[in-house]
């Protein structure tokens, strides 16, 4: 039994932790922090003439509980950082955030005491959109980057073959023997 005939007979073989990381790519659903002015350039990603939809990004909720993606948009100031800090907490895992715009990557122009110069300060980023303010085309491109770190995740995989994963308070996860 090879497989040209198990092709025949319309079986389909692949691993489970591709198919799982297939559907999580093709099913980001975004949580918009629209912050300031990136936030209108966000929006129009939904419009029919960017089409968000085309990713399978479509539906952005505004619960933290319903979402895998965080996209901060716009300035972030001292005083809203312990809050975009405790969604992103309350957001299920596994989790990815984008930081759209210059201001939410590096503080943009705001070189003030109340502006934090880049979220990267106190949570991971997984895509940077640069601009001020970057264009939907911008977004969708970070989305699309998104989608293929999402696709070669080896966590699953790894969980599904029995070993441990460390993963410590401020880093990213470590794989472990399975003896230790």
């Amino acid at each position: 039994m090879g497989l040209g005939s198990l092709m025949a007979d319309g079986f389909v073989t692949t691993r489970l932790d591709e198919v799982i990381n297939w559907a999580r790519k093709n099913s980001l659903w975004p949580m918009p922090m629209g912050i300031s002015c990136c936030a209108i350039e966000m929006m129009a990603t939904a419009s029919p003439r960017f089409d968000i939809s085309r990713f399978g990004s479509e539906v952005m909720r505004f619960t933290p509980r319903q979402c895998d993606v965080m996209i901060v948009a716009g300035t972030v100031t001292y005083k809203m950082a312990p809050v975009v800090r405790k969604i992103y907490d309350q957001m299920p895992d596994p989790k990815w955030v984008i930081s759209m715009g210059a201001c939410a990557s590096s503080g943009g122009m705001f070189r003030s005491y109340s502006v934090v110069q880049g979220i990267d300060q106190f949570m991971p980023v997984d895509v940077y959109v640069a601009g001020c303010p970057p264009r939907p085309e911008n977004l969708l491109r970070a989305l699309l980057e998104l989608q293929d770190k999402v696709g070669r995740d080896k966590t699953i995989g790894t969980l599904l073959r029995g070993e441990k994963i460390f993963i410590p308070e401020n880093g990213p996860a470590e794989r472990m023997s399975p003896t230790s």
